[in-house]
């Protein structure tokens, strides 16, 4: 009775789990954590948006049950969208389904499309749920590059050739949680030539898609591309959008038959989110969007001054070109603490808590992700406490641990 269960087996030791513990014992000794590790906005939600979920949980009729693939009015909205960002067409019936989040659409259809010893395509690294998504359900994730160039196509390319048994599907996601890379149109136009001839299904997450810095150039979404839908689904969220991250609003859309497949086992595990939080939605997605670009213009902001203020430190990171994030590479003298022995002593020492890379796969253990999810006061002050730290000679062992151990 004391055997771990099949499925806890699969999954790994929680890695944020050590720097999480760290950050709780110092503030539970009273110290001031500046935390940039989670990626959770911290500006409100657009007043608009508030004022009609207040409206509509007035309603005692709003307070039954909802519908598990969503009102169809949010639908309907959900395909308004896609019409005017994107140029591209969808079925509210048949080719959307309302998700608690887009973290949960993908781990229900993972349940939904796979069988013990299927294989996926994941980037590594990638966001959590991509790769542990199908793992849960039974499935094996393939590793392949992140970055959106001939090296990832020709990765994926060897592995629908040589996997035993062929993948089904691959994940991509762009901008990138958390790499912040972002892709082009010719890139997934290659993609989906590929995906078509290989029989292979994309799943795109999207979540990211508002979040960009250049005005003249939005990330495209793969559905755009002509032949797309036949092997696609996508999907999408409200929490950084609109700063609606606890409110758990997402999307999929693409392909009628993964649409299908995923509004069926919905079916079977929830009722839908809270319908007044889906009229709220749908205010927000028909709604001016003026606070989309009010978003931007504050990440933008955060992001200029984070980058600025680490490289005058002495730390060389890259600018994203879009997400809420920083994917910063470990200076070189702290390398060989990995992600998590240098984010547990940047904790310590700068006060300032980051994700360590490794937390999104092996090849992410050289990087660190920081997210711009403080006001610009508080990421002064992280500053501050990282110029100082950088100063200093702190590539010592980490609590007293070996540095190796880390």
């Amino acid at each position: 009775m004391t055997e771990e269960f099949h499925r806890i087996r699969r999954l790994p030791p929680y890695v944020f789990a050590e720097v999480n513990g760290a950050k709780a014992k110092a503030r539970g000794a009273g110290e001031d954590i500046v935390d940039l590790g989670m990626g959770n906005p911290d500006s409100p939600t657009p007043p608009h948006i508030v004022a009609k979920l207040v409206e509509a949980v007035q309603d005692p009729r709003t307070h039954r049950y909802s519908m598990s693939k969503g009102i169809p009015g949010l639908r309907k909205a959900l395909a308004g969208y896609y019409a005017r960002r994107f140029g591209v067409k969808l079925d509210p019936e048949t080719e959307v389904v309302a998700t608690l989040g887009s973290k949960e659409g993908l781990a229900n259809l993972a349940q939904a499309i796979s069988s013990p010893g299927d294989t996926i395509l994941v980037p590594n690294p990638s966001y959590p749920i991509h790769q542990f998504g199908f793992i849960i359900a039974g499935a094996s994730a393939r590793s392949i590059p992140y970055t959106p160039d001939d090296a990832m196509l020709a990765a994926i390319d060897r592995a629908v050739r040589h996997s035993v048994p062929k993948p089904t599907a691959l994940i991509v996601n762009f901008p990138s949680n958390p790499t912040a890379l972002l892709a082009s149109r010719e890139f997934y136009r290659e993609l989906v030539a590929m995906a078509r001839r290989h029989e292979l299904f994309i799943l795109s997450d999207l979540a990211y898609a508002e979040l960009y810095f250049d005005e003249a150039n939005p990330p495209p979404s793969v559905l755009e591309i002509p032949g797309a839908k036949d092997v696609t689904v996508e999907f999408t969220s409200m929490s950084k959008t609109y700063n609606m991250a606890g409110w758990r609003m997402g999307f999929a859309a693409g392909n009628p038959r993964l649409i299908s497949a995923l509004a069926r086992v919905k079916s079977y595990l929830d009722y839908g989110a809270f319908t007044p939080i889906q009229v709220a939605a749908v205010a927000a997605l028909n709604g001016p969007q003026d606070c989309v670009a009010a978003m931007r213009v504050e990440y933008r902001k955060r992001r200029d001054v984070l980058v600025k203020g680490l490289r005058s430190a002495g730390w060389d990171v890259p600018a994203p070109d879009g997400s809420m994030f920083l994917w910063a590479p470990i200076p070189d003298r702290f390398r060989h603490l990995g992600s998590v022995g240098f984010s547990k002593l940047l904790l310590e020492k700068a006060k300032v808590a980051v994700a360590p890379g490794l937390g999104f796969g092996e090849h992410g253990d050289d990087h660190v992700r920081i997210a711009l999810v403080e006001n610009e006061h508080r990421i002064r002050q992280a500053l501050r406490g990282i110029r100082t730290f950088l100063a200093a000679d702190n590539a010592g062992p980490v609590d007293g641990m070996e540095v190796d151990a880390a």
